[in-house]
Parts: structure tokens; sequence; C-alpha cells
């Protein structure tokens, strides 16, 4: 019998693996019928919108294609780096995000434990329903919201003030208040959301290692800072390096709906996005706003390989991989 040659093998083992690729195609066609329009929508607005990269280090003209366009090189990068609030957008975006970030998560987590906690049923389907509505409304409407809440003339705020004799406040004057109420707004929007993937993960963890604890008269707060919160933090670390990646991409909707062109409140609220949404407006040059977009996301990769370098070193159950 002739010996099998290497590239027969290979030949061999292509046809098996693409036999099983069609077959598993056929098996569970259903199944991938129901992510076919996730996989369209990335394929689509993602992967085939790289080669528009390009445009980033042009000055591109609509009446020309991609590939046609003036190459200026690294030009359009100067129109942010050289700009005199390059700096103060920037500090604004990273401080922000810091923020959204970290008090995002902890009461996202806290809100998880607490869910845990609770024992009747009704109350716990009552409350998650409360604290997950929020992030099914528009920053319109909450920015409408705050207004009523905010507004020197009518806002409940002042009305409240003015019971106690106190002088009403032009929040929208404030610079200094905007960081913490945009935290806070972020906070009661979000964190009951994020809160259901860590009630997941608290909900996959062993029940012997709870039932262990009560034998040996552990408290509550005991099992959650011994069980609980360990077993948790590789979930709440991954989904932390997850984060970091869109750490230099400020939330337009929400900034935007809420802060919109009050310039008074640029100082601490401009951000990234706004900052190239009103020069886009008032310049209508698109390459500028591609080479912003293209360091954002620089950064954001940069970022995101760092910190799970970090992780993998000193928390290796937490790193993404």
């Amino acid at each position: 019998m002739k010996a099998q040659t290497a590239s027969d093998r290979f030949y061999q083992t292509e046809w098996k693996t693409k036999k099983g690729l069609v077959h598993e195609l056929l098996r569970n066609r259903f199944s991938y019928l129901l992510i076919l329009p996730a996989v369209l929508y990335v394929a689509i607005f993602s992967y085939a919108t790289y080669p528009y990269l390009l445009i980033a280090f042009q000055r591109f003209n609509y009446n020309k294609d991609l590939f046609h366009s003036e190459w200026i090189g690294l030009q359009n990068f100067e129109f942010f780096f050289k700009s005199s609030d390059a700096l103060r957008i920037t500090l604004n975006t990273l401080q922000l995000n810091l923020l959204f970030l970290v008090f995002g998560t902890i009461f996202a987590v806290a809100l998880a434990v607490l869910f845990n906690e609770v024992r009747q049923r009704l109350f716990q389907k009552v409350a998650q329903t409360a604290m997950i509505f929020p992030n099914f409304l528009s920053w319109i409407i909450v920015s409408y919201m705050m207004y009523g809440l905010l507004s020197t003339d009518f806002g409940l705020i002042n009305k409240w003030l003015s019971w106690f004799g106190l002088e009403p406040v032009n929040w929208y004057t404030k610079t200094e208040a905007w960081p913490a109420i945009l935290v806070g707004m972020k906070v009661w929007k979000e964190a009951g959301m994020s809160s259901i993937i860590y009630l997941a993960a608290i909900t996959g963890i062993d029940h012997s290692l709870y039932e262990a604890a009560d034998i040996d008269g552990a408290s509550r707060w005991q099992k959650i800072r011994k069980i609980t919160l360990p077993l948790l933090a590789p979930t709440i670390a991954i989904l932390t390096l997850l984060n970091l990646g869109k750490i230099f991409y400020g939330d337009f909707g929400m900034i935007y709906a809420i802060i919109g062109d009050n310039g008074v409140l640029f100082p601490t609220t401009d951000v990234i996005d706004t900052y190239v949404f009103r020069a886009l407006r008032q310049i209508g040059d698109p390459s500028n706003a591609a080479a912003v977009g293209l360091f954002q996301s620089t950064v954001g990769l940069i970022l995101v390989f760092l910190s799970n370098w970090f992780t993998r070193r000193f928390f290796r159950e937490g790193a993404l991989y």
C-alpha cells in the first residue's frame, strides 16, 4: 500500500474540517439564523469600515473616492493636539469616565449583592424592575427630568431650599457641581441593568459554600465578604477591563442631551466627543473627526492591553486572555 504523504494528510484533515463545519451549520441552522443579524451588524459597521480609517490621513474630498483624496499625513491630528482646549477636554473625558466606571461598578455590585440577599421574591422582582426601568429612558427625557429638578425658577430642589429659607441656586452655571451630577445620573440610569450581570455571576456560585458557612455560624456580612465578593472578583475585573477600552469615549448622548451648547459648563463637562461634534458642525471636515476617533480607539486598545497585562500578572483569574 502506498504510504500516505504529508500533503495527503493535510487535504484530508482540511476536508474533514470543512465537512464538520457544514454539518454543524446545517444541524444548528436555526440557532445560527438567530445570531445572523448581530453578525451582519458587526461585519458592516465594524469590519467593513476599517478602510475608511484612511480618511484620518487625508484631506477627504466628497467628489473623489477614498483612494484618490489628497494624502496629508498627520496634519489632521494637529487639529486636535494643537488646540488650546485639547488638554482640558482630554482630562475631562478621563475624569468623567473614571468616575462613571468606579461608581457604576460599586453601585452595580452593591445592588447585585442586595438583590441576592433579599428573600421575599415579590419585593425582589418589584425592586429589580424599578432599578432597571431608568435604563430604557432616553437621555432626552432624563434631561427634561433634570431640568424639572434643577431649574432656577420652578425646579423642585430650589423649592425645597426656599422652604428652609435658602436662596435658589442657578445650577446651570455651577461648573464645579456638574461632574457629581453627571455621575449621579449615570449611576441612577445604568447601575440597575449592570447589576444583572453580577447577579447572574453570584447565582452561579456553588451553594454548598454558603451551607458550609452556615454550619460554621457565619453571618450574612461574613458570607458576603468571604465568599460572594472574592468569587465575584474575576467578573468585576473582566468587565472593568472591557470598559477601560472605552475610557476615551465620552457618553455623547448623555452629555449633549443634558449640557447641550451651554458654554458656561464646558470647563468641567466638555469631552472629546462633544468637542468634535461642535467642530464638525462648524467646520464640516470629516477628516478631523476621523483623526480624533482613531486617536481614541488606539489609546483605548493600548489601555486594554496594559490593563490585561497588569491583571494577568497580579490577578490571573480576572484577565481576559
